[in-house]
């Protein structure tokens, strides 16, 4: 009796192994390079408090850790948003102008929170229905925010509001002397949120799906028309409720808030290991991307740099990861 000696069949292609790697290995490079960076930090300088420097990266960052999980939902299916950073300006603005000229809070910021979804439900039906490139349309809506800014106000406008100047004023104690701000409570729920919907609905894998390849997902019976204009609707949100946090946090609006805001939070989600081409990431890797861009301005600031080797660096580090991104991703022969 001959022994059957036929290959064993292969669940997984070597692209789609390559693929799984690079899913874990680009996240958890970017976690040790916060790692390296916030240790190299707190040896380096005699802070009184790591863990409130820990927690100040939070506070300082929350606006874009939340601009950061909307632009994650956009660029894993493959898309772009270039028109966050007007968005958050134009919240920052509206709210501002709308509370000046006596509308009552809550009205005030239910019209500023829509402001966002609404951009991005055009953009979105934009993208998907007339077909236009993503890197097209957002740019378009980018100068339209930005120009509706101008259009509100050029001058800074403060905010007076009694509930939102506490609200920006409140500190939250966590332990001991050690402090947050509700805006990091806002963000952390929005990471929440969206880690859940991503890996437990049908709507986060559909949105997986469209990244991983568009034509698999339509044929498969997946709502991909819908998930991709959802997600600019989602990252429009983001950049408003971004923006209300970035308001509440400085007490005014201004028309030149947000510039070049959108490639921090491009920068946040590459560098926390999402890929620009789609289908692969993790929100919680964007939030850490945060931390890395948020670590990089403590230690330029510590060391008395000029603001433009933030720049430099946070430049030098996105190439890096696009890189490692790259020679992951790539087919095996």
């Amino acid at each position: 009796m001959s022994v059957d000696t036929a290959p064993r069949p292969r669940f997984l292609a070597p692209a789609a192994v390559n693929r799984l790697r690079g899913r874990y290995i680009s996240p958890l490079a970017s976690a040790l390079l916060f790692v390296a960076l916030f240790g190299f930090v707190v040896m380096r300088y005699d802070f009184a408090s790591p863990t409130q420097l820990f927690l100040n990266l939070f506070i300082d960052n929350s606006y874009l850790i939340v601009l950061a999980v909307g632009m994650t939902f956009v660029i894993l299916t493959g898309g772009i948003d270039l028109s966050v950073g007007s968005v958050v300006a134009l919240t920052t603005v509206v709210l501002a102008k709308t509370l000046q000229a006596g509308w009552p809070t809550p009205v005030a910021l239910v019209v500023v929170l829509a402001i966002g979804p609404l951009l991005g439900l055009v953009m979105g039906l934009i993208i998907e229905y007339i077909e236009v490139q993503p890197f097209i349309v957002t740019l378009a809506g980018m100068f339209l925010a930005r120009g509706l800014c101008y259009v509100v106000s050029v001058d800074t406008l403060p905010i007076n509001d009694p509930f939102l100047r506490g609200l920006g004023m409140k500190y939250l104690y966590v332990w001991d002397a050690n402090f947050i701000r509700p805006a990091v409570v806002v963000a952390l729920v929005v990471v929440a949120v969206a880690a859940y919907v991503l890996h437990q609905t049908r709507g986060g894998r559909t949105i997986y799906a469209i990244g991983g390849n568009r034509q698999s997902a339509t044929l498969m019976g997946l709502a991909a028309a819908r998930a991709r204009v959802s997600v600019y609707v989602v990252s429009g949100f983001c950049a408003s409720l971004a923006g209300l946090l970035l308001a509440v946090q400085k007490l005014s609006g201004y028309s030149l808030n947000g510039v070049g805001l959108e490639l921090d939070a491009i920068a946040a989600v590459v560098i926390g290991g999402v890929l620009l081409s789609g289908g692969v990431g993790f929100v919680i890797g964007s939030v850490i991307g945060v931390l890395v861009l948020g670590t990089i301005q403590t230690l330029v600031t510590a060391q008395n740099l000029d603001s433009y080797w933030t720049r430099i660096v946070t430049g030098v580090l996105l190439l890096l990861f696009v890189l490692v991104q790259r020679a992951l991703s790539r087919k095996s022969p």
